[in-house]
């Protein structure tokens, strides 16, 4: 099954996607009226942020992406493209973590850190097949070899900032996000 077919499937369900993209952040505000201020970080509202956390962020990036490819590299209109399977998904993956946020820290939420990375290294990827497919030949000649070497150096730190993030055990400390000067 190709990513088209999968699209095309899954968007003739358009009430169980409605449903489902409109119950993660429904969940999420459920889940933050019905622990005490503070304790959305012990269990069990930990596990039940993570497991929405992964409800919504999975569907949530693979609609970015498609997103992303449809409008960069296909130039397609995105008047033509499924509301349910295009653009729903990335509105509750928003507002899923935003009501999350306002009840607990993504410190405290497990796996959260993992995510995070992977979101990281997905969006590196994305950003250099851009480049790549919009640049053409012309980086030889119009862009300067600076620029290249600058945008290769950030790209390659965000990549093994998001490498380590996604692939460290659980016994190694966080790191923090590469820090850019002068923002």
């Amino acid at each position: 099954m190709t990513t088209r077919e999968l699209t095309q499937a899954v968007d003739h369900q358009p009430l169980a996607l409605a449903g489902l993209f409109v119950a993660l952040p429904l969940a999420a505000w459920l889940c933050g009226r019905l622990h005490q201020p503070g304790n959305g970080g012990k269990a069990p509202s930990k596990y039940v942020y993570s497991l929405l956390v992964y409800l919504a962020c999975l569907p949530g990036i693979f609609a970015a992406v498609l997103t992303g490819y449809a409008l960069f590299l296909t130039k397609e209109n995105l008047l033509d493209v499924s509301f349910q399977v295009y653009i729903l998904p990335i509105v509750s993956m928003v507002v899923t973590l935003v009501l999350i946020r306002k009840k607990v820290s993504f410190d405290e939420v497990p796996g959260f850190d993992r995510l995070s990375g992977l979101m990281v290294m997905i969006g590196c990827s994305f950003a250099i097949a851009l480049v790549i497919q919009k640049t053409k030949i012309f980086i030889f000649f119009g862009g300067s070899i600076e620029r290249l070497f600058i945008l290769a150096l950030g790209v390659f730190a965000l990549l093994k900032w998001g490498t380590y993030m996604l692939f460290r055990s659980p016994a190694e400390p966080k790191k923090d996000a590469p820090k850019i000067s002068g923002f």
